[in-house]
């Protein structure tokens, strides 16, 4: 069994979809409207074959994730895979200088992994890692 996909809520569909596209690769596929519902979505396809799903419409309450507080119950965070420490360090310069905010690392942690966190335009916490 696989995990077929994840989906984000947004009230930022075009603005999340190309920070996926720029900043992790993501192939997209054509926006998605059902407009009697005034719902639309973009699936977002990565090198590994994993998906994402952006999806947009009205009434949706807003995220709750704050840059400023620590965890909560519930699904946390997504994590993006690179092969190398370089890369993953590449890719914290490269969304620092773009103006995101690095949440901790680049660092090493106890179960064998290199990785930082930091959030996207809609502050859904994100990891990128390594296994080192």
């Amino acid at each position: 069994m696989t995990l077929e996909h994840a989906a984000i809520w947004t009230n930022n569909l075009e603005l999340l979809r190309e920070y996926y596209v720029k900043y992790f690769g993501a192939r997209s596929n054509d926006k998605y409207t059902n407009p009697s519902r005034g719902f639309q979505s973009y699936f977002l396809t990565f090198e590994s074959g994993a998906r994402l799903e952006l999806m947009s419409m009205p009434g949706i309450p807003e995220n709750k994730n704050d840059a400023k507080k620590d965890q909560y119950l519930g699904i946390i965070h997504l994590a993006f895979g690179v092969h190398t420490v370089e890369e993953v360090d590449e890719k914290a310069r490269e969304l620092k200088e773009a103006g995101f905010p690095i949440l901790s690392g680049p660092r090493k942690t106890g179960d064998g992994y290199y990785e930082f966190e930091t959030l996207d335009p809609d502050n859904n916490r994100l990891e990128v890692t390594t296994s080192y």
